[in-house]
């Protein structure tokens, strides 16, 4: 291995294995490893995998065949929650070398320094129930904006998910490390960050061996907007239960949290949500975006929906549409149904059929267009800053073009303006 210098990276899932993988990637440059693209031929392609994502293993063995097509000598290593789930299947697809479980991720120069090509698949996961380590993480793929991991796992019990089992118990940094973190990435120019973590609101919990810190997720962001240079943070998503009064009151008055949430849902039918098992219903949720509301009319407000789930009849599917329209939302992330090994869901009836999950998504994503037309249309002819990306897009025809976010999450096209790269400009929307 030690004459082998490249490594390409492939993601799948969520912000915070992107911003893992980004931790990953720097692990190996600064060991030497000279970072490719995933199309690009490579020594080494590490693909960090998802649980969430529908047909991980098809996803997988594809990523995995790929790859031998394109560099049948280089080594393949599996990591992320599906690896940490399935090591023993993912050890069965040919062309793998290493599977790497939760614990050992971030262990991986360690690992390919003692990597033999044509050996057994080693696979080196652990009992999730041990894991009680906060290793942070943050991905930069330019100066504009970061997504920073402050938390990890999960201790609640959805009847439909596997994280918990995949990423283990909730732990994450304390108050200090965070704030360390933000100044060195104010530092290299970042503007903005994107607080990130499975159950963010749960902040404040181990990390250090299973000690508590005796913190909590308000005590972190009154610190990031006190005590750092970071112009503008967002909070990635927050379990409505976990969204306190004093954290939207803060937000509403900070000039550094901007006027946007992201709020789970689910479900807005309560006979769903029970077999679910969230820990709210629709009438708490619906206080809890009135309050956001109330106190900040111009916040953003994204909503997680998943249709399709055992027990959501065509009457709960129809009551929970109507909660949803009823709510003053800007946008949902509609996400299908699908059946997860070990989890609590698998013996809910009745099944939806797969035809009817999918006419479910549609709905509710035409649902979201007129959302999100009806929120943007309203804030027409306002004043809002803006932050302006540092990456070129192209548009139709091949016209350079520059996109940012307002404060309020409203995307903005313009032609390309060098000097306003990385820069917050107050725009006209």
């Amino acid at each position: 291995m030690s004459q082998n210098r490249s490594v390409a990276f492939h993601t799948l899932g969520c912000k915070l294995n992107f911003s893992e993988t980004s931790t990953m990637s720097r692990q190996l440059e600064l060991e030497g490893f000279e970072k490719k693209q995933f199309t690009e031929q490579a020594d080494v392609y590490v693909i960090n995998t998802c649980s969430v994502t529908e047909n991980a293993d098809k996803e997988c063995r594809q990523l995995v065949r790929r790859v031998q097509r394109l560099s049948p000598e280089s080594f393949i290593v599996i990591t992320g929650c599906y690896a940490q789930l399935k090591p023993q299947e993912i050890a069965t697809i040919p062309g793998v070398d290493l599977v790497l479980g939760a614990a050992e991720k971030f262990n991986l120069v360690q690992h390919l320094s003692n990597l033999t090509k044509g050996d057994e698949t080693k696979i080196c996961s652990c009992d999730i129930d041990t894991l009680t380590g906060f290793h942070s993480s943050f991905s930069v793929n330019d100066r504009t904006r970061t997504f920073l991991k402050v938390q990890d796992g999960c201790d609640y019990s959805c009847s439909f998910c596997t994280i918990p089992m995949a990423r283990g118990k909730s732990r994450s940094d304390t108050v200090t490390g965070v704030v360390k973190q933000a100044q060195e990435l104010s530092e290299k120019g970042v503007k903005e960050i994107v607080l990130t973590g499975i159950n963010l609101g749960d902040f404040g919990k181990g990390g250090d061996g299973g000690k508590h810190h005796e913190e909590n997720f308000f005590e972190l962001i009154k610190a990031l907007d006190n005590e750092t240079a970071i112009e503008r943070y967002r909070i990635s998503s927050i379990e409505p239960n976990l969204l306190t009064d004093e954290i939207i009151a803060w937000v509403a008055e900070s000039k550094k949290f901007m006027p946007h949430f992201h709020i789970p849902l689910q479900s807005g039918s309560d006979a769903v949500l029970k077999l679910m098992q969230r820990r709210y219903n629709s009438q708490f949720y619906k206080e809890r975006i009135e309050l956001v509301k109330k106190l900040i009319p111009h916040a953003a407000i994204g909503v997680d929906v998943i249709v399709g789930s055992p027990g959501e009849t065509e009457a709960y599917f129809q009551e929970s549409f109507a909660f949803i329209h009823s709510l003053d939302i800007s946008y949902l992330h509609v996400f299908t149904y699908s059946e997860r090994a070990a989890t609590k869901a698998l013996d809910i009836k009745p099944i939806v059929p797969i035809a009817i999950r999918n006419e479910r998504n549609k709905i509710l994503r035409n649902l979201s267009y007129q959302k999100l037309q009806y929120f943007t249309e309203a804030h027409r002819g306002e004043n809002r800053k803006v932050l302006f990306e540092s990456v070129k897009k192209t548009a139709d025809g091949g016209m350079e073009m520059l996109e940012g976010y307002s404060d309020n999450y409203i995307r903005v096209t313009i032609p390309y303006k060098a000097e306003w790269s990385n820069q917050i400009v107050e725009w006209t929307i």
